[in-house]
């Protein structure tokens, strides 16, 4: 949960860290994973889900907001965000192969519990994301089922591992292990605290690039630097600040400056992308009334916004591999933990 008091690795903090330093630190946010590991069949591969609330999310829509940082990627769900503002199912992380599998099973999921789906209203707008573990995974093996799926999403809960876990558990990250990160900051507002927390699958940058609170970490012992930047990166902020849509949408785009703090150029072959939601700002499937009141934040005062995402995000990523162990994958290829080049 976050990193350890005594880590070796310091990360500087402006903001205060919530209790968990962990995404769930959001009120109603819930994180679960499967992992998929078997060395002889050279599967490290896995799901993560992440609960906006714990209702009904299609009645209950958060309002979100997406940025494309680099479009080299298959993710799903993201086009109705972005003309409608709204997530209305779970979050479900996986390998690029597995989105196809993900979706079916995303859908099952709500369709259990929405018997209007399809019939008297319109259908789901499912959101599946994904990177692309093949460099220690049998991604070909397809061996993400439905019922993993199902599984990461019983498994929500407010406590979840770091690292090499659910679907981070085949992806590598800037020369080193790579995984699933979590952090969380308080930003105080109108003499009321709220949380802005995020988690990410990471795998991208080019190794001999990592950095930690601006020092260079070499990590091109075992790894080529001449490597190009083709992994991915999946950033999902949450928030319970009243942020409208078109706000979310600019605090996704402040992911960014996470990335570049840690070490990427967003390359031509790295599929970034971060997605954030308010589950403060909620949007009703029905509604009797023409006009529904939200709330939004205003504009001249929200850098303090940007600036804990800023943090939030580079945290995340930093805990991403801080708790990946090393792992021996496909093809022989072993991608080593940070905590070998500390």
């Amino acid at each position: 949960m976050g990193l350890p008091r005594n880590c070796e690795v310091n990360i500087r903090s402006k903001f205060k860290k919530g209790e968990r330093n962990l995404i769930t630190d959001v009120p109603n946010v819930k994180v679960g994973h499967i992992t998929l590991t078997n060395e002889e069949k050279d599967i490290h591969t896995g799901v993560t889900a992440i609960l906006p609330h714990t209702g009904n999310i299609f009645r209950n829509k958060v309002l979100a907001g997406t940025s494309i940082i680099n479009g080299f990627g298959k993710s799903v769900g993201l086009i109705q965000i972005e003309e409608l503002g709204t997530i209305e199912t779970p979050i479900i992380m996986t390998n690029t192969f597995g989105v196809g599998t993900a979706i079916n099973a995303l859908t099952k999921y709500m369709l259990k519990d929405n018997e209007d789906i399809g019939t008297t209203t319109g259908t789901v707008n499912c959101v599946v994301t994904e990177c692309n573990d093949g460099e220690l995974n049998d991604i070909r093996g397809m061996h993400v089922t439905e019922e993993n799926v199902l599984q990461a999403l019983e498994n929500c809960a407010d406590v979840f591992e770091e690292g090499a876990v659910g679907a981070g558990t085949g992806m590598c990250c800037l020369g080193v292990k790579g995984g699933i990160g979590s952090a969380s900051r308080i930003v105080s507002c109108d003499d009321k605290e709220y949380t802005i927390g995020a988690i990410l699958m990471s795998n991208f940058g080019m190794p001999g690039n990592l950095m930690i609170d601006g020092r260079r970490i070499d990590t091109e012992q075992t790894v080529p630097r001449s490597i190009a930047e083709k992994g991915s990166v999946i950033i999902i902020i949450a928030t319970d600040i009243p942020l409208n849509e078109r706000q979310l949408k600019r605090v996704a785009k402040r992911a960014t400056v996470a990335l570049s703090r840690t070490g990427s150029f967003i390359g031509n072959g790295s599929g970034d992308i971060a997605i954030a939601f308010s589950n403060t700002n909620i949007i009703p499937h029905y509604s009797e009334k023409n006009i529904i009141e939200t709330k939004m934040f205003y504009d001249d005062a929200i850098d303090k916004v940007f600036e804990a995402t800023a943090e939030v995000v580079e945290e995340a990523v930093i805990s991403s591999i801080y708790h990946a162990g090393t792992v021996k994958g496909i093809r022989g290829k072993e991608v080593f933990a940070l905590k070998e080049f500390l």
